[in-house]
């Protein structure tokens, strides 16, 4: 059984994430790559399907609470919620509960009720004694409507009638069919049962059957969860775990007396239950309904949990709630992001799904409870507010759990006050990298993969994107880059990842017998097409060459690099370790002496980064190309001598400060780029959202598969940036070289 509990899987990037749930078996490859391309979103065309005047497609985060043991089975909970305060608490809720094997649940029947309601009826005493007659007459025939439902164990399992008084004192019959669907949710088939069985029911009655629909009550579909908290477990430092217990339990009564408090401890109940609701594409309009109803079954609104003591004075808590989930049909059918939803929960059943909503109902009560009977519900509001703000003044991701930390300390969550807080991290970024030895990451505008081929590409620096400091070391040698939240012992025979690097760069310096700590800070992300392996190398082999007092060449520099980036990519360029070691805006060759020719600069080019939502994996996207290159060699010769021109003709453009030219360089670039299949749909959106908003050119940059766009905006980078945010992209405005040397 794959274990659900993931410790610190909140500190993960957003790619990461991904791969560990492909790890660990969450997540299938396929879905996996759909995640990372953006695929498992609907596109305008489905969306104009499934809805009347659609405009576009609203985008909401779709997160996970780990920890989730149900029924003694390990669970992940897909979540669709904008609240980061929701998945926090279950995700804690959960990992509380695992101490007393988690929550357990329980739906022992799951019926959809159908309602026919019959008019006119001259005799309804009489009327209602011959439908009771007739009774197992009507449930055979009903069944017979949907025969597939039936072979597949559903179908009408009773037929019950009432009689309605109304307020004009006239009298209604309302006939009640229970229905099971199945695994479906199952509105349109007790629809069809209902207006197919209406005139039998008229026929028996005499009457006319006025309204044939389901009912959203689901009052023959109660699911119920408990779980029990260890109270020690409860506390925090600055209240023990037995107070917290008896304020849960005090909390709860206040809120089965007060409708005001009930209200809002339900809709913290429903926080959760929506979320999973929405995630797996079910219709959460209609649980809210019914589970609202249900509070108020008895003529009073109450709440729907119950948090007690325990005989050996624990906190046990329970629900009992009105919902039934489908996991095939409807939606369910257009909507890959719901399918991929009920991949992550896991689930097999209908019955396992509504299980899973009851305990993450329960769940989310529990933290929401114990939230606001210790340090209250506004610390985790308050910490939502400052995530905003902090993305409002556009906070660079490496400082961003900084700033809110920092913002929700101040007390004063304002922009202004993020701005602040945002130059004092920056100061001490500068103050932290005195001494250090820095090189440039790179931003290739034209000639990517034809410059593995011999042709010419045209790059420019991002200066000082990696500093890095070396010291003696006592124990093994360690390697901390802050910005990637990396922290790693360097085994000495290990030639893989970052590891690879170090050794590396210790052979070529016969380095065999010191250890050193190498201290490594980048504003580059990683796997984004900026040459960070690269520049991180450049960096380190210069503060390991200071540190060691080996006077070497930037020529040797380079060439150590370049080791580095074979170990790293396989069959690099060179363009990458050329343009950090030398740190000048360059037109590249490979296989010629010099490989570059230095270009000057009088000003510095507009350019924008935008970062995709996936990786690029170098040596993955040229082994790729290769593969395709072998097999169309003539074709893809073609296109690489144009990419040849372009790159000569952008040179031209560049030295000249002609942005139109170099704009439209760029963009005839791309469409080369995207016809040797190394785009992705999220790099193309970005592309023609940075378009649409006034750049004059815009392509992928790096080897592709993911990574990033780089955009020409001489007039309008304000406004391409802010489009790109909104659009859940984070940027990058590079300091590009005027031809000093790094």
């Amino acid at each position: 059984m794959t274990k659900s509990h993931m410790s610190k899987f909140y500190k993960l990037s957003i790619t990461d994430r991904i791969i560990e749930l492909e790890r660990l078996g969450w997540l299938s490859p396929k879905d996996a790559e759909n995640i990372k391309s953006g695929n498992h979103i609907i596109t305008n065309e489905v969306a104009d399907k499934m809805a009347e005047n659609t405009l576009g497609i609203f985008g909401l985060p779709l997160s996970v609470a780990p920890n989730f043991i149900i029924n003694d089975r390990e669970c992940i909970v897909p979540l669709v919620v904008e609240e980061p305060s929701v998945v926090a608490g279950l995700s804690q809720a959960a990992f509380m509960a695992r101490a007393t094997n988690g929550f357990k649940a329980c739906l022992s029947e799951s019926y959809l009720t159908g309602q026919i309601h019959i008019i006119n009826v001259k005799n309804i005493e009489s009327t209602i004694i011959d439908l009771k007659k007739e009774c197992s007459n009507l449930i055979f025939k009903a069944n017979k409507i949907h025969p597939r439902l039936n072979a597949r164990g559903g179908g009408v399992r009773n037929i019950d009638f009432k009689i309605l008084n109304l307020q004009d004192k006239t009298s209604v019959i309302s006939v009640h069919i229970l229905v099971d669907t199945c695994d479906a949710m199952g509105a349109n088939l007790v629809n069809t049962i209902c207006e197919a069985m209406a005139p039998t029911l008229e026929k028996i009655s005499g009457g006319k059957a006025i309204l044939k629909i389901l009912s959203n009550f689901l009052d023959h579909s109660i699911c119920s969860a408990s779980v029990i908290y260890n109270t020690d477990s409860l506390g925090k430092s600055f209240i023990s775990g037995e107070e917290v217990r008896d304020r849960i339990i005090l909390a709860n009564q206040i809120a089965s007396s007060d409708i005001h408090r009930a209200v809002t401890s339900n809709k913290g109940v429903m926080n959760g239950i929506d979320a999973v609701a929405i995630a797996t594409g079910n219709d959460w309009r209609a649980i809210e309904a019914s589970v609202h109803a249900y509070a108020a079954r008895n003529g009073r609104y109450s709440t729907l949990t119950k948090w007690s003591l325990t005989s050996n004075g624990d906190l046990e808590g329970e629900i009992n709630i009105p919902i039934k989930p489908g996991i095939v049909g409807g939606s369910l059918l257009l909507n890959p992001a719901a399918n991929l939803g009920l991949e992550l929960c896991g689930v097999e059943t209908a019955k396992q799904l509504a299980e899973m909503m009851a305990s993450v109902g329960l769940a989310q009560n529990f933290a929401a409870l114990r939230a606001l009977v210790t340090d209250g519900i506004q610390k985790g509001h308050m910490r939502l507010h400052a995530r905003s703000v902090a993305s409002l003044v556009k906070t660079p991701k490496y400082f961003f759990d900084d700033v809110v930390k920092k913002l929700v300390k101040s007390d004063d969550i304002k922009a202004w006050k993020a701005t602040e807080i945002l130059n004092d991290l920056e100061n001490e970024r500068v103050l932290s990298l005195v001494d250090s030895e820095f090189s440039a990451g790179k931003i290739i505008l034209l000639g990517e993969h034809a410059a593995v081929y011999g042709k010419h590409a045209l790059a420019v620096p991002v200066l000082n994107a990696v500093g890095a400091k070396a010291s003696l070391s006592k124990n093994k040698t360690k390697i901390n880059i802050n910005e990637w939240n990396l922290i790693k012992s360097i085994e000495r025979e290990d030639y893989s990842g970052i590891s690879g690097i170090i050794n590396t760069i210790f052979d070529s310096l016969e380095i065999n017998d010191l250890n050193l700590t190498i201290n490594v800070s980048t504003i580059l992300p990683r796997g984004m097409g900026l040459g960070s392996s690269a520049a991180i190398s450049v960096a380190i082999i210069r503060a390991v060459s200071k540190l060691i007092e080996a006077n070497i060449s930037s020529e040797k520099i380079n060439d150590i690099a370049f080791s580095c980036e074979k170990l790293a990519h396989g069959s690099p360029s060179g363009i990458d370790n050329t343009l950090s070691c030398f740190g000048r805006s360059i037109l590249f060759q490979k296989n010629k002496s010099p490989n570059y020719e230095i270009i000057e600069l009088d000003e510095l080019p507009p350019l924008l980064i935008g970062f995709s939502r996936r990786s690029s994996h170098t040596i993955q996207q040229v082994g790729d190309v290769n593969s395709r290159y072998n097999k169309n060699m003539s074709q893809y010769d073609a296109i690489f001598n144009q990419i040849d021109d372009i790159s000569c003709k952008g040179a031209k453009a560049l030295k000249t400060n002609d942005y139109d030219a170099l704009g439209g360089l760029m963009n005839i670039c791309h469409g080369l780029l995207n016809a040797i299949e190394v785009s992705t749909p999220d790099l193309e959106n970005m592309i023609n959202i940075a378009r649409e908003n006034g750049a004059i050119g815009a392509k992928l940059t790096g080897s592709g598969g993911g990574g990033s766009i780089v955009a020409l905006c001489p007039d309008s980078i304000d406004k391409v940036q802010q489009s790109l945010h909104q659009s859940g992209y984070e940027t990058l405005r590079p300091f590009v070289s005027r031809g000093l040397k790094n």
